[in-house]
């Protein structure tokens, strides 16, 4: 029996929270990391590790100084899941003989050609990866937002009942 525990790092899910908050948060005018760890309840020392890690992807810039701080390199709409989570979690895919950039063929396979299991997690990856690359950090803060507003009117219909 096979069992997968693969989920998103807090490394993963730190940088996509950054990244919501910096996208949200966009004035023009870098965020100081101390702000993004504060308001989002991350490690500072963690966070430093993750920004750097995307500055270096070129997701974000940074800019030194007492007004320094982070800031998107991009449009929120051109920064999708797919990329933050490779950047952190390296493959998508649940076995290693369907991975994209990380391929290893399975020690038991006995032909890979024609290997139904293969096939099946194949097909997972590929739907896990159009609708990673299909989320972008546009999209979630629209849906926050759609949510949220969702939320509101649910409280005004209970208030008046």
């Amino acid at each position: 029996m096979l069992i997968f525990t693969n989920m998103l790092s807090k490394k993963t899910k730190y940088a996509i929270n950054a990244l919501v908050y910096l996208a949200k948060n966009d004035s023009g005018a870098p965020i100081p990391i101390g702000q993004i760890s504060t308001d989002q309840n991350i490690p500072h020392k963690f966070l430093e590790s993750i920004l750097l890690a995307l500055k270096n992807a070129r997701i974000l810039n940074s800019k030194k100084g007492k007004s320094g701080g982070y800031l998107l390199n991009r449009a929120p709409e051109e920064i999708d899941m797919a990329e933050i989570t490779r950047l952190f979690d390296g493959a998508v895919a649940l076995l290693p003989c369907v991975t994209y950039r990380f391929y290893e063929r399975c020690d038991e396979c006995v032909d890979e050609e024609t290997c139904g299991i293969r096939e099946v997690f194949l097909e997972i990856r590929n739907e896990t990866v159009n609708r990673l690359k299909g989320a972008t950090l546009s999209d979630i803060i629209n849906r926050e937002t759609r949510l949220k507003s969702a939320s509101e009117r649910k409280v005004l219909i209970d208030d008046k009942l």
